[in-house]
């Protein structure tokens, strides 16, 4: 499957997500899955992306690695941001054909 495209579906999964994760007790919602982040990951070796936001954590980007290690991305990496943006346009494009 296309990297660009299981990363738009990752958002909209997270997206549908949100109110069953306000479903569970405090302690877990005030804890950030990221508390520290990488700048640069090989792009080769990533196997999925998860976006995560929560109402008490900044922003988050989890890559699951081919070796089955999970990391977390620095959001505001240059490769990261224009990854998301070339996903966005695409998905674009794909509504504006159907």
């Amino acid at each position: 499957m296309d990297l660009k495209l299981l990363a738009v579906m990752s958002v909209l999964a997270v997206a549908t997500y949100v109110p069953f994760a306000q479903a569970k007790p405090i302690s877990m919602m005030e804890r950030c899955w990221c508390r520290s982040t990488v700048n640069t990951v090989p792009q080769r070796n990533i196997r999925e992306l998860k976006f995560l936001h929560t109402p008490n954590c900044p922003f988050q980007v989890i890559a699951k690695l081919k070796n089955h290690k999970e990391v977390c991305i620095n959001p505001e990496t240059k490769w990261l941001q224009q990854y998301l943006k070339n996903a966005l346009n695409k998905m674009k494009k794909a509504k504006q054909t159907n």
